[in-house]
């Protein structure tokens, strides 16, 4: 797995925020695809992680992730490819599905 470039960064970031509101976009910081969730409750928020930990674990792709009551940040990186990968952006549209 090889990190993208910056132009293929922002062609997959184009995609993968295409259909989502201006509020619920990823975006890219400090070298890692970022995004926040908010759910109704720290209950639904962890249901959420627990079932996006699955997911993880089959893609063995491990994100980086803070919660706090309903809100989960996220930070995606692929540590062997030195930077952000296609996996990045599959896990990322993955927990969009999820989240939906």
């Amino acid at each position: 797995m090889q990190a993208l470039d910056t132009q293929q960064q922002n062609v997959a970031l184009a995609q993968l925020n295409a259909e989502l509101s201006a509020d619920q976009c990823w975006s890219i910081k400090d070298n890692k695809l970022n995004k926040t969730f908010k759910f109704k409750s720290f209950i639904r928020a962890f249901g959420w992680m627990s079932q996006i930990a699955i997911w993880a674990e089959k893609l063995n792709h491990h994100p980086e992730w803070f919660n706090v009551y309903n809100k989960v940040e996220v930070n995606l990186t692929t540590h062997d490819a030195g930077g952000i990968s296609e996996l990045d952006f599959k896990l990322a549209a993955k927990m969009d599905l999820l989240y939906g």
